[in-house]
């Protein structure tokens, strides 16, 4: 029988906090500011550094890599390995986000090199998941068309094939280790109006497990998190104007014992 229990999810905010881990982002043009701000009002450190130059030396400073390749080009896609590389051996996490991989062939060969560097956590939209694992999508760019079922086979078959963790994104979230497969139903409409609000989230992620957290738990519990936010910003906005300062005031303000009541986390 599988093992569907789960840990609460304020202790992994606990934790990150006290650490305030330096997460080392290589993101999209569209995502950086939005980034760094949450990560900030999480209680992370967040960088942006994407020069080939200098990305091996400064992801070996760091205690979480992501990678986004929304706005991905040749150079830039070669920065990405390198920090993939340097990161993996500092025996540190990193986590992908294969933005619109299905789009082009030029995005699905980026990504199957990177896919090949053993990602710790992989977060996509149900779309993005069967195109990485080879399979049929019918997203559009880095919208989805799939529903997030759909994809669960795609999801255990990549945690299989890379020994990590993989998170489809939808209206509920499913979270898989290739074993255990888990539901995260906290979020909120609102959260689909704001740019970058998903790119942001691969930097939480890392940020909760950074610093050799399990990756399945600490997943989980990013998502909680995230999710929770998004339901106490959407309570107190009009429109996504208000709902994007609402949630990064959310972030800021939540504790862990609020996050550990507030999290629908559960087995599928």
């Amino acid at each position: 029988m599988e093992d569907t229990r789960h840990d609460p999810a304020g202790p992994y905010l606990a934790q990150m906090r006290a650490q305030a881990p330096l997460v080392h982002n290589i993101t999209n043009f569209v995502a950086m500011n939005t980034m760094a701000n949450v990560l900030l009002a999480a209680g992370a450190s967040p960088a942006m550094v994407h020069a080939r130059e200098e990305v091996a030396e400064f992801a070996a400073l760091a205690q979480a890599l992501t990678v986004n390749v929304g706005t991905i080009d040749p150079i830039w896609a070669e920065a990405m390995e390198q920090a993939a590389q340097a990161i993996r051996a500092a025996g540190r996490p990193w986590v992908l986000d294969p933005v619109g991989v299905g789009a082009t062939r030029f995005r699905r060969a980026v990504c199957d090199r990177l896919l090949r560097l053993r990602p710790d956590v992989i977060r996509g939209n149900a779309s993005e998941i069967l195109a990485l694992a080879g399979g049929g999508a019918t997203g559009r760019g880095a919208d989805s068309a799939d529903p997030v079922e759909a994809a669960l086979e795609a999801a255990r078959d990549l945690a299989r094939r890379t020994g990590g963790v993989v998170a489809v994104s939808g209206p509920v979230d499913h979270v898989t280790d290739g074993t255990q497969v888990f539901r995260v139903a906290n979020g909120h409409p609102l959260m689909t109006r704001v740019t970058a609000l998903g790119c942001a989230l691969n930097g939480v992620i890392a940020a909760f497990v950074a610093d050799d957290r399990p990756a399945l738990p600490a997943t989980l519990a990013a998502l909680a998190y995230y999710g929770a936010a998004g339901e106490h910003a959407a309570r107190h906005a009009s429109g996504p104007g208000g709902f994007q300062i609402a949630f990064l005031d959310a972030l800021h303000a939540m504790t862990p014992d609020q996050l550990s009541a507030a999290a629908r986390i559960s087995a599928a």
